[in-house]
């Protein structure tokens, strides 16, 4: 698929990565893979004759404003993730660049913000019927309201990029729930999100916007045998090649799948990806119960898009090179534009 945009001057806006409590958690890697992405797309952008400014942004956020009002290109990229250790900066950002008038790529502020808070989205899912596992909100001081039964998965429940999620993130008893909802407690603050652990295959699909939006080929995250600890994305095995639970989780793009089982995922990723706002790109991570059931875990807007992560894999199969996804991304901005909707905050309906 083929998109044509005219040359245009873009600030490739990210977060200069810096050191936080990501860090002192041993999970730092996480932040500075924005740096692989802006780079990529760096490249991407001027191989189409684009004139590309780089824009880093460092803490506080009070200097944020200023560095805004000095942009003088025509578009911004956005890769804003997130100053280190403070995840909702992500949002913080992007009403900034709402406020200051700025046309920019990505979701808005209000589908930023929804998604961040995971309960929140995942009551926004269900709202709308698209099924979501069985959650609460927890901390350790009100364990003897826990309801759902084990095994169950304990989740920070304001962060991203898999932070927090680890093989000890698994549940059996009211022991380790204890333990994991207190580890999660003094690492990313109260209270934890627990949810219902399915023990099923795991998918994610990314969805392309816009007027016709589109489902890209879903991956499925496979679980190799003999891998130790529960079958979970873990931060490890999202981020550190070296360890074992990196190489246990292989990722197959298209899944293995039925046509009826894709055209399921491609279902639930659409109606997800309205009710958190219709932004212009996103992903949605799908995990099935015992019974092979569907149940969407979480939407993620503006996933990484780094040339080996998940969107970018998924558009290759599906016949478009890298430089043509990051195009399709632009062209959805201007898209936006040409129809006078770049501002409507509302949720889609």
């Amino acid at each position: 698929m083929g998109f044509c945009c005219h040359a245009m001057h873009i600030a490739l806006l990210y977060n200069e990565p810096t050191p936080s409590r990501y860090h002192a958690l041993g999970e730092g890697i996480a932040v500075a893979s924005v740096l692989v992405a802006v780079d990529a797309i760096k490249g991407a952008l001027e191989s189409r004759r684009h004139a590309v400014d780089l824009l880093g942004l460092r803490p506080p956020m009070s200097g944020v404003v200023a560095a805004l009002k000095g942009i003088q290109a025509d578009v911004v990229f956005n890769l804003f993730e997130g100053f280190a250790g403070k995840p909702e900066t992500e949002w913080q950002v992007a009403l900034a660049l709402e406020t200051a008038g700025l046309t920019f790529t990505g979701a808005r502020a209000t589908t930023l913000a929804l998604c961040l808070d995971k309960a929140k989205a995942k009551e926004t899912l269900a709202a709308v019927g698209v099924p979501t596992p069985g959650f609460q909100l927890l901390s350790a001081g009100d364990l003897g309201r826990f309801s759902l039964g084990f095994p169950a998965i304990v989740k920070p429940a304001h962060e991203d990029a898999s932070h927090g999620l680890n093989a000890n993130s698994v549940v059996y008893d009211m022991g380790s729930l204890a333990a994991q909802i207190a580890w999660v407690e003094s690492r990313y603050g109260s209270p934890a999100l627990v949810e219902s652990y399915l023990p099923g295959r795991e998918f994610n699909a990314s969805i392309l916007g816009g007027l016709s939006p589109r489902v890209l080929p879903p991956t499925e995250i496979v679980f190799q045998a003999g891998m130790a600890g529960p079958q979970i994305l873990t931060y490890a095995a999202k981020w550190i090649p070296e360890d074992p639970a990196y190489q246990a989780t292989v990722p197959v793009c298209p899944a293995p799948v039925s046509k009826a089982v894709t055209a399921r995922i491609k279902e639930l990723a659409l109606a997800a990806h309205r009710a958190v706002g219709a932004p212009h790109y996103a992903r949605v991570d799908f995990r099935m119960d015992a019974r092979g059931i569907l149940y969407a875990l979480e939407v993620n807007p503006n996933p990484d898009l780094s040339p080996d992560t998940g969107m970018s894999i998924q558009a290759d199969a599906d016949g478009m090179e890298y430089g043509g996804m990051i195009e399709a991304i632009l062209a959805l901005l201007l898209e936006e534009i040409r129809l006078g909707r770049h501002y409507v905050t509302s949720h889609a309906s």
